[in-house]
C-alpha cells in the first residue's frame, strides 16, 4: 500500500512543482522561437552572413543555392561564366589555330607555293601550339563534363589555376612564336609581293573560304599573340570570383603572377632583338622583376645543358657566393682567405618520364644526371656562363665541421670550388640538396656515401 502511494504520487507531479513546469514549457516555447527565427535568418554557406530572405517557395529547387546570399549567389553565378569564358575561348583559339594549319599551311605545302623553309619561317613553331591547346583543352573540358555529372552546376570544384600550372610549359612555346612574328610577317608581305600564286590563293581563300570568316592570314597568325595577353584578363576575372579559402585561389594568383612575368621576359627579349612591337604591359613589380630574371637564367641553363623541358626540374636556383681554393689546405687557414665572388647558381636534375600524362600524380622517375649551371650576373641584358655545366656524377661534395659555413665540390681530376650563402641555414640546405642528387649519380659514390675515394688522385683532395 505504501509503494502504491509512492508512485501515484510520482505520477501525480514527477518531482516538478507548477512553477517550474510552466517555466520550462516558456523556455521550451522560446526556443522554438528562437530555432525558426534563425532559420528564417540562416547565415549563408559561402560568407556566414546572415541577409538571406526565407526561401519556401517550390521554384528554388537547388536547396545549395537556397543557402545562398544574394551576393555570393551572384558571385558564383558569375564564377561559373568566367570559367566557361576561359575554356570557350580556348576551344575558340584552338580553332583559329588549326585553321591556320589546315586551310593555309597544308594547301601552301601541297601545292608548292612556298619552301620548307619560307614555310617554316611564316608558321614558326605552330604545330607546338596546337599540340599544346590540344592537351590544355581536353583536360579543361574534362573537369567540367565531371563537375556537371558530380551536381557541381556551380562548377565549384573545377580548378583552372592548378590546370593552368600543370601546363606552364607551354608558355615558353608562346614565346617562341611572339618572338618570331616580326621575321614571319615581315616574310609574308616580302613572298606575297614577289609570287603571284601565293597573292591569288591568299585573296581567294578570303574572299570565298566560309570557314575563314572574310579574315586574311596576317589576322590568323596573331592569334596566338592575344591568347597569351588575354590570360592575365581571363585569369584576374575568375580571382575575383573566387573565395579565398577556396582550394584554387592560391593557384589562380600564381598562375596570374607567371604568365605576367614570362610576358614582361618576351617585352624583354623583343627589345634586345631590336623590334618595335611589344605585348600588352603590366605593372613590374619588384617579385615580377626576379621572376623575368629566373625565366630568363632558366633558358639559358636549358640551352646550355641541351635536354628536353619536360624532363627537366630546376631544383634550386639562386645567389650563391664562390671562391676556387688554390690548394687543399684551405680548411686550415680558414674561408675567410679565400676570395668569393657572386654567382646566380642552378640544379638542374634530369628526370626520367613515368608517364606521358601532364597530370600524373606519380613519383617523378629515377634521375638520368644533374648538373650545377654557374651564371655570373647579368651584363647588359644578357647572362655569362662562368664554365661548363659540373655535372654532379663527375663530382664530389663535403663539408668539413671548421667551416660550417661553406661546402666544397670537387670535380674529379679537375677543380675545386667553395659555395656558401649570406644565410648560414640555407648553405647547409644547398649542400644536402646537392649532395642528394651526388648520391644518386654514380655506382661508387652510393658505395662511399658521395664522400672521397682514396684511389682518386686529385691536389684538391683535403686528407
Amino acid at each position: 500500500a505504501t509503494r502504491t502511494k509512492s508512485a501515484d504520487v510520482e505520477r501525480a507531479d514527477s518531482g516538478i512543482g507548477q512553477m517550474p513546469a510552466r517555466k520550462w514549457r516558456n523556455r521550451a516555447s522560446e526556443t522554438l522561437s528562437s530555432l525558426q527565427a534563425w532559420e528564417a535568418h540562416r547565415p549563408c554557406t559561402d560568407c556566414g552572413e546572415r541577409d538571406l530572405p526565407v526561401e519556401t517557395d517550390v521554384q528554388n529547387c537547388n536547396q545549395r543555392r537556397a543557402d545562398l546570399c544574394e551576393k555570393c549567389r551572384k558571385r558564383r553565378t558569375e564564377r561559373k561564366e568566367s570559367v566557361l569564358e576561359f575554356v570557350n575561348t580556348e576551344a575558340s583559339y584552338g580553332e583559329d589555330l588549326r585553321i591556320i594549319k589546315e586551310e593555309f599551311y597544308l594547301p601552301m605545302q601541297a601545292a608548292g607555293l612556298l619552301s620548307q623553309e619560307q614555310l617554316q619561317c611564316i608558321f614558326s613553331n605552330i604545330q607546338e601550339l596546337i599540340d599544346l591547346n590540344e592537351n590544355f583543352l581536353e583536360i579543361l573540358q574534362e573537369e567540367i563534363d565531371q563537375a556537371f555529372d558530380q551536381g557541381d552546376d556551380d562548377l565549384l570544384t573545377v580548378c583552372i589555376g592548378e590546370i593552368f600550372l600543370e601546363f606552364v610549359n607551354m608558355l615558353p612555346a608562346f614565346q617562341t612564336y611572339c618572338l618570331q612574328q616580326s621575321s614571319s610577317v615581315n616574310m609574308l608581305n616580302a613572298l606575297e609581293k614577289e609570287k603571284e600564286l601565293l597573292r591569288i590563293f591568299l585573296n581567294v581563300s578570303q574572299n570565298d573560304n566560309t570557314a575563314l570568316r572574310r579574315m586574311n592570314l596576317r589576322s590568323f597568325l596573331m592569334a596566338p599573340l592575344q591568347r597569351v595577353t588575354k590570360y592575365p584578363l581571363l585569369l584576374s576575372r575568375i580571382i575575383k570570383t573566387t573565395t579565398e579559402y577556396h582550394p584554387d585561389h592560391s593557384s589562380l594568383r600564381e598562375a596570374k603572377s607567371r604568365i605576367e612575368s614570362h610576358l614582361e621576359h618576351i617585352n624583354m627579349k623583343t627589345k634586345q632583338e631590336g623590334n618595335t612591337w611589344t605585348l600588352r604591359s603590366f605593372r613590374q613589380d619588384s617579385k615580377k622583376k626576379r621572376e623575368v630574371i629566373n625565366i630568363e637564367m632558366r633558358e639559358t641553363a636549358l640551352k646550355t645543358v641541351g635536354w628536353l623541358r619536360e624532363e627537366t626540374r630546376f631544383v634550386m636556383e639562386g645567389s650563391l657566393q664562390l671562391a676556387q681554393p688554390p690548394d687543399g689546405q684551405w680548411v686550415k687557414k680558414g674561408s675567410k682567405t679565400l676570395k668569393f665572388q657572386n654567382m646566380q647558381v642552378l640544379l638542374l636534375v634530369n628526370m626520367k618520364r613515368v608517364s606521358e600524362s601532364s597530370l600524373e600524380s606519380a613519383e617523378p622517375g629515377p634521375v638520368k644526371d644533374a648538373v650545377l649551371v654557374l651564371i655570373r650576373d647579368k651584363n647588359n641584358g644578357k647572362f655569362h656562363l662562368l664554365r661548363e655545366p659540373l655535372r654532379l656524377s663527375n663530382c664530389i661534395v663535403s663539408t668539413d665541421p671548421d667551416c660550417d659555413d661553406t661546402f666544397e665540390l670537387i670535380e674529379i681530376r679537375r677543380e675545386a670550388f667553395v659555395f656558401r650563402d649570406s644565410d648560414r641555414a640555407r648553405t647547409h640546405h644547398w649542400f644536402r640538396q646537392i649532395r642528394r642528387y651526388s648520391r644518386e649519380l654514380g655506382s661508387w659514390k652510393k658505395r662511399r656515401n658521395a664522400l672521397p675515394n682514396i684511389m682518386i688522385s686529385t691536389p684538391h683532395t683535403r686528407p
